[in-house]
This record gives C-alpha cells, structure tokens and sequence, in this order.
C-alpha cells in the first residue's frame, strides 16, 4: 500500500518507542526510515526486522565500547541506529582523514541517513561502504554503487564511514513509499505497546453516554 513519508515516520517512531528505544533514538530511527523509503529502499522492512532482533534487550549490548579505533559491540552486532547517531556525532573526524570503521553492523543500510545528516553538518558528501557496495550522500541526493543484494544485506562484518567523498550519478527522494501491509502490521505490533491501556473510566467516556441514559 502506498503511504506519504509522513506517514512512515510517525508509525516508525512509534514502533521504535514501543520496542524500547529512547524517544530522542526513535525520532532518529523513524527521519532515517523515512528517509531510505524517500530513495525506493524497504526503509521499514528493515526497522521491523531490526526491532524484532533486538526486542527487549538491554541497548548497550548493541552500543560501542568505545569510539576510538574499530568500534566493537559487546554482543558481537551493533545496532546501526547506535551506531549511526555517533558517527554522525563524530562526523568531523572525517575531515581529518580518519575514516569511522564500524564492526558486524546489522541492518547496514539504515546508518546511511545518519551519513545524510553528518554531510549537511560537514558540508561535504559522506560514503558508506561494507563489502562491494558504496552509499554517498550530500544530505540531499544519494549515489549507489553495488547489486541491490549487497545494498540489503542484513549483517556485515565493517562498516567504513569516510569524507569528503564524490557524488556519482545522484538520485533524488519522492513523497510517497509503497510498503507492505504485512510490514505495517509488523510495525502497529511495536506501536500499540507504546498505547495506554483502556480502563474503566476511558471506555465510559468514550462511549458516548456511557451508564447515563438522558433521555
């Protein structure tokens, strides 16, 4: 079915919160998916698939040890939002040469809108690399070199983050994204726990008159 970016981001957000990401990580998780969505990228199939892996377990296992050198998780995958948002946090280092090296990445494709964001801070075009596929964004325009296969891999072992890079054969975002109902549903899965649960009270508000029968 087709959905307005709009849309997409607020069903991610909500998704993202209810599967136990901090509200500041899940407005981050639903711009990116948006974002990926924008470019013709199953952007929400891969946020339900990296929700549902990491479903209730503790965020720092999925976090870097430490941002100098190859960036590590202690449970040997890191979370690409984690991941994404320090990149982007560290994202002038690049400028000084030094390449953000990041070890078995789940999901890689959702750390490229965190590159979007770092190269409109740079002012220079950021790269995303793993295996033969290389993602380069300015913060408006994405150029993909790579087979979609690679491009959608679930896991890599690195993640090479590096600028400033060079634009080739850029592509620009639409407004709209088709997306699956099966992936909304997975999604609504996520959201609903993010939902107060009914009491008493609410159900009698509303339900228009509730017990009182004015007439």
């Amino acid at each position: 079915m087709s959905h307005s970016l709009n849309e997409i981001e607020a069903m991610s957000k909500r998704a993202a919160r209810g599967a136990g990401l901090s509200w500041g990580l899940a407005e981050e998780a639903a711009k990116g998916t948006r974002w990926l969505a924008g470019y013709g990228y199953p952007g929400p199939d891969l946020l339900a698939d990296l929700l549902e892996l990491n479903d209730r377990l503790p965020a720092i296992d999925f976090s870097p040890t430490s941002l100098d050198g190859l960036w590590r998780a202690p449970a040997g995958r890191m979370s690409p939002l984690i991941a994404g948002a320090a990149m982007s946090d560290c994202a002038v280092r690049m400028l000084d040469g030094q390449a953000i090296t990041i070890a078995e990445v789940s999901q890689p494709l959702l750390i490229v809108p965190f590159a979007s964001g770092a190269a409109l801070r740079l002012g220079q075009p950021v790269a995303v690399e793993w295996n033969d596929v290389c993602l380069t964004t300015d913060g408006k325009q994405l150029c993909v070199q790579g087979a979609k296969e690679g491009v959608l891999t679930t896991h890599t072992s690195e993640v090479r983050c590096s600028a400033p890079a060079q634009m080739m054969a850029p592509t620009k975002p639409v407004m709209r994204a088709n997306v699956t109902d099966a992936c909304w549903d997975r999604l609504g899965a996520f959201a609903h726990r993010t939902y107060a649960p009914a009491t008493e009270a609410s159900r009698l508000l509303g339900a228009g008159a509730g017990l009182n029968d004015n007439d």
